[in-house]
């Protein structure tokens, strides 16, 4: 894997851009990297055909999503519409059309147990692999100690 360039944590007041392009299934890039209590200016691009969701959040986040979403087998091109998980078990959800870009101010916790993953959950895309990972790393791009950043 080449190495991570070097990395200028994002503040509040000057967020560090992050792009990840949604596509028909896959995530580019499949492993973000974040430095834990940055800033950043999330930019979600959707260069595939179809409607897609990033959600960031560890596996259980992933799992309430999976369930939430669970219900509308075979549903119109889209996230299912009122669509709710259990409180706690939100992380971040941007949903963007084909051909569009969303971008979100998010603030990366300092206290991060779990390995945060990427995943959409719309209809069957979790199960076509359309699943990446976080790779947690210090100011300089050095990975810091966790387990193997492996999507599902």
């Amino acid at each position: 894997m080449p190495a991570t360039p070097a990395i200028t944590p994002g503040t509040s007041g000057a967020p560090r851009q992050v792009n990840v392009i949604l596509k028909d299934y896959v995530f580019v890039p499949g492993i973000v990297d974040l430095v834990p209590g940055e800033t950043i200016t999330l930019n979600v691009v959707n260069g595939g055909l179809d409607i897609h969701e990033l959600v960031l959040g560890p596996a259980a986040v992933q799992q309430a999503w999976e369930d939430a979403e669970e219900p509308a087998a075979n549903p119109p091109p889209g996230p299912t519409p009122d669509v709710s998980v259990p409180p706690g078990l939100e992380g971040l959800r941007v949903v963007v059309r084909s051909g569009e870009t969303q971008t979100v101010t998010y603030s990366v916790p300092d206290d991060i147990s779990e390995q945060l993953l990427l995943g959409c959950h719309i209809s069957d895309h979790w199960e076509r692999g359309m699943a990446g990972a976080v790779r947690l790393v210090g100011p300089g791009g050095v990975p810091l100690e966790q387990e193997s950043p492996s999507p599902p």
